[in-house]
């Protein structure tokens, strides 16, 4: 198999004028801080649909003929590939049926049927919902996208490297966010033609991590659960197409916890005031996991910001939980008459936050005069979590559990 040359991805740059935006790349002084390097965000969430995904769908189907245009295209995706794809066909004029899972978030099916496709909602995981897309395909004759494995497609995610080469001539690593791997790919396929030194490193989150254990066997490896809050790149292949360009052009893929993801999520909405998803922020995971790694100057890929906003709740709170943020206790009192106020009390004169308390009378280990109390707390980093235990102790509470 060729690799696709950096002339392919050129022309693809050509095809996505006037369709995808230039994204910024972004001076990131927080994380230029912690790795005591100059860090850049090539910002993909900020581009049309809220991802990169809308580059590989637009050539892909830039590049169809007539006839394979009439006869429409068909995609499954829970999210960003869905999007790309429903909004580079309505630009091209082509009928788009895009599957979906069941469970799919509201915002991505309504934002998919929004860019003109006829969205189904069909599967109960993923991998259903892309049988049912290749059933119709080969049903109707409409060509399947895949949303990454095809030269197209890489060509068009390539785009986001020969951007970062010409806004940081200068670049000495570019951390991308790894799923199936086209756009660490298409990527790296630019980069490496033009600057060669440059090292490229696909991220992933561990537990969807199909590349450390496919690069070793030299194939791609099938993973038998894919269970992370980065959906965007929980896949459990990487395709034929993507392998052969990683496993030639790309320096290493590293794994990052679902801690590292959410507090990563955390310090893009506060510190650097950008939304982006659990999958977006992977490269930004790996680099504060693994600095180590890095030749200066460095950029991260923010690769996508589609996020249902009842998720982003959770993940706040995940993250800030990973980072220290919050505490919950369970305290022994007394129950007697002004023992809970005595406690507040104490927590509010160490600067803690009461966010819920929770009463519990039924225990075998509790006394006939005693009461539990859980207290969720919001501290404001991991010392004061334990400046709050240690100066409850020494009050002379009984601190049974904290977490």
């Amino acid at each position: 198999m060729s690799l696709i040359s950096v002339d392919r991805i050129r022309t693809a740059a050509e095809d996505l004028v006037d369709v995808a935006r230039r994204t910024p790349l972004a001076h990131s002084r927080v994380l230029s801080d912690h790795v005591g390097a100059d860090v850049y965000l090539k910002c993909e969430n900020l581009q049309r649909t809220g991802s990169f995904k809308l580059r590989g769908a637009y050539v892909r189907l830039h590049a169809l003929d007539a006839e394979r245009r009439a006869a429409g295209v068909v995609a499954a995706s829970a999210g960003n590939h869905a999007q790309g794809v429903a909004l580079a066909a309505s630009l091209l004029g082509i009928e788009s049926t895009v599957f979906m899972p069941e469970r799919a978030t509201l915002p991505k099916l309504a934002a998919t049927q929004s860019y003109g496709a006829d969205v189904r909602a069909e599967g109960a995981v993923l991998s259903e919902t892309l049988a049912l897309a290749q059933e119709h395909a080969a049903r109707t004759g409409a060509e399947f996208i895949h949303p990454f494995d095809h030269p197209d497609v890489l060509a068009g995610q390539g785009t986001v490297g020969l951007e970062v080469l010409e806004q940081l001539p200068e670049v000495g690593t570019v951390l991308v966010p790894t799923g199936g791997g086209g756009l660490v790919a298409g990527v790296a396929a630019a980069v490496k033609a033009l600057r060669p030194q440059v090292r490229v490193i696909g991220v992933q989150a561990e537990q969807a991590a199909a590349w450390p254990p496919s690069l070793a066997a030299g194939a791609p490896v099938q993973l038998s659960d894919t269970r992370t809050m980065a959906d965007g790149i929980a896949v459990a292949r990487p395709g034929e197409v993507t392998f052969e360009h990683v496993s030639a052009l790309v320096d290493d893929v590293i794994t990052v916890s679902e801690q590292a993801l959410s507090r990563a999520l955390l310090l893009c909405l506060e510190r650097m005031k950008l939304v982006a998803e659990p999958a977006g922020v992977a490269a930004i995971a790996g680099l504060l996991e693994r600095p180590d790694l890095l030749r200066p100057p460095t950029v991260a890929v923010l690769s996508g910001g589609n996020i249902d906003p009842l998720l982003l709740l959770q993940l706040i709170r995940h993250g800030m939980t990973s980072a220290g943020r919050y505490l919950s206790l369970r305290v022994r009192l007394p129950d007697l008459p002004g023992s809970l106020a005595e406690l507040l009390g104490r927590l509010g004169d160490l600067a803690a936050n009461v966010l819920d308390i929770e009463h519990s009378r039924i225990s075998g280990a509790l006394a006939l005069n005693e009461v539990d109390v859980e207290v969720s707390l919001e501290t404001r980093g991991p010392e004061h979590r334990e400046h709050v235990v240690a100066e409850l102790t020494r009050a002379g509470y009984t601190v049974t559990s904290e977490r």
